[in-house]
């Protein structure tokens, strides 16, 4: 098994935690990511909108020295999978995951 299969079965991103909040606010859409991968506390996070590519689009990465997501995370929506993620959604995502586990992507 690959670092990349390991790290992402069947393609999905395994170290993340996805919310949505129905839309209360433009960037309707939180990912967390999960995991020690920078050697440091805290986390890494991506908001955004449906379309994070588009130019009326919606996508900004930050990083809190606490999780977001704990002791609850109701302010950030609901938990959904990945796969419930707009298609759009699910590239930034991916594109996020591989540059932070730093895992070979072949071209």
């Amino acid at each position: 098994m690959t670092r990349k299969e390991q790290f992402m079965p069947n393609g999905i991103p395994g170290k993340i935690r996805v919310y949505d909040n129905g839309g209360e606010s433009f960037d309707r859409y939180t990912v967390v990511f999960t995991g020690n991968y920078k050697g440091r506390q805290g986390c890494d996070y991506l908001g955004m909108s449906a379309h994070p590519f588009h130019p009326q689009g919606f996508g900004q990465h930050g990083w809190s020295e606490m999780r977001i997501d704990h002791p609850s995370y109701k302010h950030l929506g609901k938990n959904i999978r990945f796969t419930d993620l707009p298609k759009d959604c699910q590239r930034a995502v991916i594109d996020d995951y591989i540059d932070i586990w730093g895992l070979e992507v072949k071209k």
